[in-house]
């Protein structure tokens, strides 16, 4: 079971209901409780799109930072946990808007092409995710956002300020070249 989950119990007022309500207080003390129980998520999410650990934990650190302002609006509905992870990803995009530079008049849209399944299972989750973070930055980005937390092209072109045409560019362009190191690493394991 995990940590964000064991204060999830019910009575008159959890552990992470009174943490909270700290935190709409302000009081530090819960700010920093909260901040370590949900780092190792929220982190995981930042690093799907940035890899370099200073701007990973800027971005995180922001994220936190404005969910810490925000938190008198979570009106208890709903999984605090998704709350803050939607407060988090709006600090990764902006900070993605902000860094990286998207070629605007790539508008080619190549036909979807699929990993065969064989390739992908012999694949631990971490290689995985290491080719994908091998990938162009705002391929990786526009790759994460559309696999990873299921936006849809129309609102990852809202989010960073890219065309629908771009963003189905980038992420058939990241298909297309994690294809190709799959391939390579299955033809290389097999020598």
């Amino acid at each position: 079971m995990s940590i964000a989950l064991a204060y999830t119990v019910s009575g008159h007022a959890s552990e992470l209901e009174q943490l909270i309500q700290g935190c709409i207080r302000n009081e530090r003390g819960a700010q920093e409780k909260l901040y370590h129980l949900f780092y190792p998520r929220m982190m995981a999410l930042v690093k799907r799109y940035i890899d370099h650990s200073e701007q990973a934990e800027e971005v995180l650190n922001n994220g936190f930072l404005r969910a810490f302002q925000k938190v008198g609006q979570y009106n208890f509905q709903g999984s605090f946990e998704g709350w803050l992870r939607k407060i988090v990803f709006h600090a990764v995009a902006d900070y993605v808007k902000q860094n990286t530079r998207y070629a605007n008049n790539v508008v080619l849209v190549e036909k979807d092409q699929s990993v065969e399944n064989g390739h992908a299972e012999k694949l631990y989750y971490d290689q995985l995710l290491k080719l994908v973070q091998e990938l162009p930055d705002a391929t990786r980005n526009v790759f994460n956002m559309y696999v990873m937390e299921g936006f849809t092209h129309k609102e990852i072109s809202n989010l960073i300020g890219i065309s629908e045409g771009t963003s189905k560019w980038h992420l058939s362009e990241g298909r297309r070249i994690l294809k190709e190191k799959i391939e390579r690493m299955e033809l290389h394991l097999k020598m």
